[in-house]
């Protein structure tokens, strides 16, 4: 049986991914935290041995392709395998944009980050996953895809470009022992919480669609999710996308910028 090892998770300075690192730290995991924030990277690696793993920060920039492959390459060189990639990352902080307004400039940038990247570090690792029969891809999507939430349709196209490239890799690279799927979650991330703040009567009344009634936490909630998709337990399930969401995705959730 595989003895799984080394974990890369991009964007794993903060949020879900490092909620995500910490479950794996536990675990006893080699964390590779691919980020680009030099100073929150290094802080989440040298925070991952006192919980039982080990922590090696690369610095990333997903809007460069180069750089994604750099980081797997890196990865390579240190431990000469990788056993589970997580994508992520996302670029944060866009204003609202619609349909019919956003820009070229735009929506180049979010498929070069949201899409382009995620498919330079599949193929990145592809080979050695592929050479050792046994991998484990696990992509961040997202609710407002596949919901098709106003105003992030540059964000919206680029998760689910991801969602059909990780059914699609299911289907090709099952036979080389990987599996690959996608989890569209729902968590009250740093980023979630300022949202809160600022727009607290459209956040409760997210809460509240919510059947579970509250957003779940990055590393209580979402990453035993990642731990089991990464795990010997879920080696039959492949091209899934799991809604870890507290049940938000059934109805949907009220979602307007």
């Amino acid at each position: 049986m595989h003895h799984p090892e080394i974990v890369v998770i991009t964007g794993a300075g903060g949020g879900i991914g490092e909620g995500v690192a910490r479950s794996f730290a536990r675990a006893g995991w080699t964390v590779v935290v691919a980020e680009i924030d030099r100073q929150r990277g290094q802080a989440v690696a040298d925070s991952l041995a006192a919980l039982g793993g080990q922590g090696l920060f690369i610095e990333t920039d997903i809007r460069d392709l180069a750089s994604v492959r750099d980081m797997v390459e890196r990865t390579l060189g240190e431990f000469g395998r990788v056993d589970v990639l997580v994508n992520n990352a996302y670029p944060t902080g866009s204003d609202p944009t619609s349909v019919s307004g956003v820009s070229d400039e735009r929506l180049a940038g979010s498929m070069t980050a949201g899409f382009h990247a995620v498919l330079a570090a599949m193929q990145a690792v592809y080979p050695v996953m592929a050479a050792q029969r046994w991998g484990r891809i696990i992509n961040m999507c997202s609710l407002n895809g596949v919901n098709a939430h106003a105003g992030t349709v540059d964000y919206n196209c680029a998760k689910e470009a991801v969602r059909a490239l990780t059914r699609t890799a299911a289907v090709e690279w099952g036979r080389d022992g990987i599996t690959c799927n996608a989890i569209c979650p729902g968590a009250a991330t740093p980023a979630f919480k300022a949202r809160m703040a600022e727009m607290p009567e459209m956040m409760a009344g997210i809460q509240k669609m919510i059947p579970m009634g509250y957003s779940g936490d990055p590393e209580e909630d979402i990453a035993p999710v990642v731990l089991f998709l990464a795990s010997e337990g879920s080696r039959y399930m492949t091209g899934n996308t799991l809604y870890v969401d507290g049940g938000g995705h059934i109805n949907g959730v009220p979602w307007k910028p």
